[in-house]
């Protein structure tokens, strides 16, 4: 018995004798151990104008990072932070390095992960409207320019983490007449790129939220008509527009599945349909890219 503790004595001292200390494992804010760091990207390939998932695991600080020069926003999750992020339309197809720091008061930890962008293949779409729609008057203009900062201001609000517990789902059924990033020919002219999906919908049918949120805004506006936009948290907004009624109110909270309003076509619509968005950050997303994203899991 003494040779064997003899042994386990020596096994534990290191040089002239002394006792060597265990390694220091790392530990969030409320103490709990956290396994090693690391950082990956869902999914790892993706297309211009798509929304994915950064995690940050086994940091006991909120990191920072960024991606293609664009800063990642974090919150807190068991075991770490993740960061919903986004790239711009005009994203050039090839790898980019999505790269994050935490910050401690011992050494920063540096992680980075790789994300594949794909070439795109937008379609074209050619539609005939009223000159009225592509040549608005003074008039209609100076409405435009109110509903935009009316919007701005209702979306001008502090980052917080997530207001919902699971992933997104369609506000409708998925059956569509327009997709993201179509680019839109209107009368001959290309005009622009489509920022949102366009669902199919008689007058009347019903439109649900996405997610838990809370309305930020209900406005009949010039172009998108009866409008409804919910924040969602972590830097997420969806917005319903062309609604012939809207059952919510401004600063109400609504659960994922609740009845927002129901299907039409005011503002400038060529017929009934929800035009739905996505919005992270300041840029417009395809909302198919969000659904795909383990969120709250």
């Amino acid at each position: 018995m003494r040779i064997l503790l003899a042994l386990a004595l020596l096994a534990a001292t290191g040089p002239g004798g002394l006792v060597a200390a265990p390694p220091q494992r790392r530990r969030d804010g409320e103490g709990a151990v956290l396994g090693a760091p690391s950082l990956s990207v869902q999914p790892a390939r993706v297309r211009p104008g798509d929304a994915f998932l950064v995690r940050a695991r086994g940091l006991g600080a909120p990191p920072a990072g960024t991606v293609a020069g664009r800063p990642l926003r974090f919150f807190p999750v068991p075991g770490g932070y993740e960061a919903v992020a986004a790239l711009t339309l005009e994203t050039a197809p090839g790898t980019l390095a999505v790269r994050v720091t935490e910050a401690t008061s011992a050494a920063p930890v540096r992680l980075s992960a790789e994300l594949e962008v794909a070439e795109p293949h937008f379609p074209s779409k050619t539609l005939t409207v009223a000159p009225r729609f592509v040549e608005p008057s003074p008039e209609v203009r100076a409405r435009v320019e109110e509903d935009r900062a009316a919007i701005a201001r209702a979306t001008d609000v502090p980052f917080v983490p997530p207001l919902f517990r699971g992933p997104f789902a369609w506000p409708r059924p998925p059956a569509f007449t327009g997709r993201y990033g179509d680019q839109r020919v209107y009368n001959g002219r290309l005009a622009s790129q489509h920022y949102g999906l366009d669902f199919r919908g008689a007058p009347g049918d019903p439109v649900r939220a996405a997610n838990d949120g809370v309305v930020v805004l209900r406005r009949d506006c010039e172009a998108s008509g009866l409008t409804v936009i919910v924040h969602h948290g972590a830097g997420i907004f969806t917005s319903y527009f062309h609604l012939s009624r809207a059952l919510v109110r401004e600063g109400e909270r609504v659960e994922r599945g609740a009845l927002l309003g129901a299907v039409g076509s005011s503002g400038r619509a060529t017929g009934p349909h929800l035009h739905y968005s996505v919005r992270v950050g300041d840029l417009f997303v395809d909302p198919a890219s969000l659904m795909r994203l383990d969120l709250g899991a």
